[in-house]
């Protein structure tokens, strides 16, 4: 099935030449199917680049998505043309009154300040507040997640001695979990950050449970609350050349970066990434819509405050 996306959206002519089924808004219209309605809050300042990256993981799925863009107005985007957001991003306020079967809330280079610094803040908070009762499923991405640690559970991050990047063998800690079902038993995640969650404090949290992690990268995967809330602290949804530019952007700014692990064949910056990480990338969105979006949403979903995710708990069966 394919992903809907607005009219003309950049990320369309680049899904197309992969081959994923993209679906414009005029068509889908003509449908008689209710289409999963996902929100995708985007903190990313490459704003198109990560709205394609999402795009195609949520469209090599059997089941329809209709995905809708907003931004914070609380900063204004200088890495994403203006005109760009204007047509098809939309803003909180905009769509406060809808409710979504899923919602992701990306990451942002904002991880070296402390949450309350960050000027948008509390324009984040109140809307992570609001997923509790307008979204079924929220996915958190890596500082996205560390946000939704923090506003929920109260769960610190805490700096690393020196920046995180590379592509990292993970473990499943939870092997019954649905979020991890197909998985094998190491799988391989792109991670980019300077901070951290530890495990003994989210293992404190008896809310919160951990399904997969690293030895090196430390906790990957968190489920809270019948997986209405699932945080991933690495960046599954990584093209193969991202992690190098922003090797090259960090170097051509003086800031000495390390290679990225794992990444360039022998460590050779000059050859091309090994991809090793696009398998599991795929299985993790795809059972994330189905196990946590599509079998347990409400088709009305205005009902969603009161739906009930029996079944859902990470491993039973839905």
């Amino acid at each position: 099935m394919p992903i809907k996306i607005p009219n003309n959206l950049p990320a369309a002519k680049t899904l197309r030449q992969e081959n994923i089924f993209v679906m414009q808004e005029t068509r889908a219209t003509t449908q008689d199917i209710r289409p999963l309605r996902i929100l995708l809050l985007n903190l990313m300042p490459k704003k198109i680049e990560t709205e394609t990256q999402l795009s195609r993981l949520l469209g090599n799925t059997p089941l329809q998505v209709e995905l809708e863009l907003i931004h914070t107005v609380s900063r204004e985007a200088k890495n994403t043309p203006q005109e760009h957001l204007l047509a098809f991003y939309k803003t909180f306020s905009e769509i406060k009154d809808q409710y979504f079967d899923g919602m992701i809330i990306t990451g942002a280079p904002v991880e070296q300040m402390e949450f309350e610094q960050v000027d948008y803040w509390e324009e984040l908070c109140g809307i992570m507040e609001w997923t509790k009762t307008h979204v079924h499923s929220t996915f958190h991405i890596c500082w996205g997640a560390q946000a939704g640690l923090y506003y929920h559970y109260g769960i610190k991050k805490y700096p690393l001695s020196q920046k995180l990047s590379g592509i990292y063998p993970h473990h499943a800690d939870y092997k019954l979990s649905m979020l991890l079902r197909g998985f094998d038993d190491v799988f391989y995640v792109p991670q980019s950050r300077h901070t951290t969650v530890l495990r003994e404090e989210i293992e404190r949290e008896p809310r919160l449970r951990i399904l997969a992690s690293s030895e090196i990268a430390g906790v990957y995967a968190v489920i809270a609350n019948h997986g209405r809330q699932i945080f991933i602290t690495g960046h599954s949804e990584y093209d193969a050349d991202t992690l190098k530019n922003e090797y090259l952007r960090d170097q051509a700014a003086g800031l000495s970066p390390q290679i990225p692990e794992n990444y360039f064949p022998g460590d050779d910056p000059q050859k091309d990434p090994i991809v090793s990480w696009r398998g599991h990338a795929n299985l993790l969105y795809t059972n994330w819509l189905n196990y946590f979006v599509y079998q347990t949403t409400p088709f009305e979903l205005e009902s969603i405050p009161f739906s009930s995710n029996a079944g859902a708990e990470a491993g039973e069966n839905p």
